[in-house]
């Protein structure tokens, strides 16, 4: 009894070591990952070719040169959400990135609480239709208590047709939809297939064929140089065509 109680416990001894240093690994892993140190997509985006960035007021003042010279080809920036708020670097934004050779486009957050033609309305007066920049896009994505209690599929289509319709006849050119995969399989699908589709997705690749999306947001983790705001971190996206494609999807 004596030798197998000794074979026991340091049976027990190892196991215990083996899971004491499993969960220490993953807490590091976790640690890492949270700061964006280790990203698990970062090695998946090797054969894009263009890449980009989104920013916010959450970035706070961005030095575009600085930014635009880290391989960047493409900058979007929060414009305005729902019919009345504008980010309030919007303008600063705006600017500063046109005057690098990054490719420039703005968002709008909608929002389920105000009809689709004022929001609208309230895009086109804040961003400009300039030749060369990419056509606005439209953020549909849950927020507060919408992401417990989404709205019906047709409260969302009757918010979001007639801002994409009012959109595309002003600026000429069909809007941009940036969406969840959740979204995109449970309110879009293949009826918005006429509009560019930008994906995000931060843990794996997009669970779509790659002809199925042009703009791909792999990271919500990453650090760069250029900007010192409350948030730490910067959105990193690649966009599934050349520096050429990506310029013939600009206004005219």
């Amino acid at each position: 009894m004596g030798v197998r109680a000794g074979r026991r416990r340091r049976w027990l001894r190892w196991t215990t070591g083996v899971l004491a240093g499993l969960v220490l690994a993953a807490g590091v892993l976790a640690v890492l990952v949270w700061n964006g140190i280790v990203w698990p997509n970062r090695f998946l985006v090797g054969d894009y070719e263009v890449r980009g960035v989104d920013v916010s007021a959450y970035q706070g003042e961005i030095d575009w040169p600085v930014l635009a010279a880290q391989d960047l080809d493409f900058a979007f920036m929060k414009a305005t959400e729902g019919s009345r708020h504008v980010d309030k670097r919007f303008a600063a934004n705006w600017a500063g990135a046109r005057g690098t050779d990054l490719v420039v486009g703005a968002y709008h957050f909608m929002s389920f609480e105000s009809a689709g033609e004022s929001q609208a309305a309230h895009v086109v007066a804040q961003v400009p239709a300039e030749p060369g920049t990419l056509p606005p896009v439209v953020d549909v994505e849950y927020y507060g208590d919408f992401i417990a209690d989404p709205p019906s599929g047709d409260e969302l289509r009757g918010i979001l047709d007639p801002l994409l319709a009012d959109l595309e006849a002003h600026y000429g050119a069909p809007p941009i939809i940036y969406t969840t995969q959740e979204i995109r399989s449970s309110y879009l699908g293949e009826d918005y297939d006429r509009y560019p589709l930008w994906i995000r997705s931060v843990a794996l690749t997009p669970d779509l064929p790659r002809t199925d999306w042009e703009f791909w947001q792999y990271s919500d983790r990453d650090h760069l140089r250029g900007y010192d705001g409350e948030e730490e971190h910067i959105d990193m996206n690649v966009f599934d065509g050349s520096l050429a494609e990506l310029r013939a999807l600009t206004l005219d």
